[in-house]
């Protein structure tokens, strides 16, 4: 068994629990978080034998191999420096830090330890994404000729909708665009295999002041009792759209939103090729639409006999049987635990989950995207 340890038990640290105890040979050892009071009640309500509240503690934890990073955004950079100063394979949630130079920092940390690097960059692990990205790969879509699409949520539509996301200092300067976009660049970077090297961006803050709950609340929670807010001044965009190139001239464009009314999680695109364009929408996962100039267009399921061979197995049960947001997580989490057990990164060309190469890519271009709308104009993504 390869023992894990999570730190931080938020709302996505037990997803990551929960997809690693269907992989079969992860254990997850021990979890940390900000007391060791909150730490010890979350170990117990979720089976982890060990709980720490410090991480250089947590990181001597006997026989500890692999740590998992799901901490709030701004400590994401700090921790993962101490993760693989500890020499320890690290799967850090996105965004991986919250400055380019940063990121360069954690790509060579991470190449100098020698360690397995991910980043929870989940949504290329559906089926049907990966049919598109394989489709692409093979040829059948033809010369690229352009990519539209969106991610739309509505968790943050109220005035009164706040948690720590919405503080610069804690999330980062950036909110929809780096929360959400970034999955969308990942996606549709991964499908294409292209890079985007120049957007052209347009945000939004639809509310300049929110009404913050004086007690707190957690994350996609809901209020079950009269509350007492204080105003808080908004600094990060509820929505934004760009325009944007490919490193072989294709171009396209998308729109990133937290305040759209009814869309609870619809990541959604469309590649259009000289053969055939492809569609896939995350809130209807299952189908991959082709869409024929000449000829019926088609509606593909997530069957494992339909599917293109190299990548059948992202589907793991007969046609007809629900797969979703957590079959994705856990195809990310099994891809990376194969390379853990081989105890090295695979090469680029076969490495089937996100690495920090591909989170670093990420910031650069949510940094030009920030850049690009503060001075109106295009800017060049860097390396």
């Amino acid at each position: 068994m390869i023992q894990v340890g999570i730190i931080g038990s938020g709302f996505i640290g037990p997803a990551h629990l929960e997809a690693l105890r269907r992989l079969g040979n992860v254990q997850v050892v021990a979890l940390c978080d900000s007391t060791l009071a909150h730490a010890q009640a979350k170990a117990d309500e979720l089976s982890v034998p060990h709980a720490y509240c410090d991480v250089d503690t947590f990181l001597a934890h006997p026989g500890l191999q692999v740590v998992h990073n799901c901490t709030p955004n701004h400590l994401h950079a700090q921790i993962n420096r101490q993760i693989l100063a500890a020499g320890k394979h690290i799967f850090s949630e996105k965004p991986l830090c919250l400055t380019p130079d940063e990121a360069r920092e954690l790509v060579t940390m991470a190449e100098d330890a020698g360690v397995v690097h991910g980043v929870s960059f989940v949504y290329r692990q559906f089926a049907m994404v990966q049919q598109a990205a394989s489709m692409q790969r093979s040829g059948a879509t033809g010369r690229l000729f352009s990519v539209y699409g969106s991610y739309l949520q509505d968790w943050m539509l109220n005035e009164t909708d706040f948690n720590w996301r919405v503080d610069a200092a804690q999330g980062g300067a950036s909110r929809a665009m780096a929360d959400i976009g970034s999955h969308w660049c990942d996606t549709v970077q991964f499908v294409t295999g292209k890079r985007i090297v120049e957007v052209m961006a347009d945000l939004a803050i639809v509310w300049p002041t929110r009404k913050a709950n004086v007690a707190g609340s957690s994350t996609f929670s809901q209020q079950t009792q009269a509350v007492q807010y204080a105003d808080y001044p908004v600094t990060t965009e509820d929505a934004g759209s760009v325009l944007f190139r490919f490193d072989d001239g294709s171009k396209g464009c998308f729109s990133v939103s937290q305040v759209s009314a009814g869309r609870k999680n619809r990541l959604s695109f469309e590649l259009n090729g000289s053969e055939c364009s492809l569609a896939w929408d995350q809130e209807v996962p299952q189908q991959l639409w082709i869409g024929k100039r000449e000829g019926a267009n088609q509606l593909l399921s997530d069957d494992p006999g339909l599917l293109n061979r190299d990548i059948a197995d992202s589907a793991h049960f007969p046609g007809g049987h629900i797969e979703g947001w957590p079959d994705a997580f856990k195809n990310m989490m099994q891809n990376f635990y194969r390379a853990v057990a081989q105890g090295e990164m695979p090469p680029a060309g076969a490495r089937r989950f996100a690495s920090f190469h591909d989170g670093a890519n990420v910031m650069y271009i949510i940094d030009a995207i920030m850049k690009s709308h503060q001075q109106q104009r295009w800017v060049r993504v860097a390396d």
